[in-house]
């Protein structure tokens, strides 16, 4: 899975906010509801646009905005 097929930014769109597909759904707000104890599938049922790949992506996106190097 390419993260560019399933998370955009847009700076149009949710003040440039990555994005799902190109919707005006955040990745901010799959990981709200995840970190809030949603499963998977109730995100899917919140959000039925979405499909599994893009909570992947989602997570996948954050662990590697994460992952970097920090210099002291």
């Amino acid at each position: 899975m390419k993260l560019t097929e399933r998370i955009t930014v847009d700076p149009e769109q949710c003040g440039g906010r990555p994005c799902i597909r190109g919707m005006r759904i955040r990745v901010t707000d799959v990981l709200d509801l995840l970190a809030n104890g949603l499963t998977p599938g109730q995100v899917l049922e919140e959000l039925p646009d979405l499909e599994v790949e893009d909570i992947q992506a989602c997570l996948q996106f954050a662990s590697r905005r994460l992952n970097h190097p920090v210099v002291a």
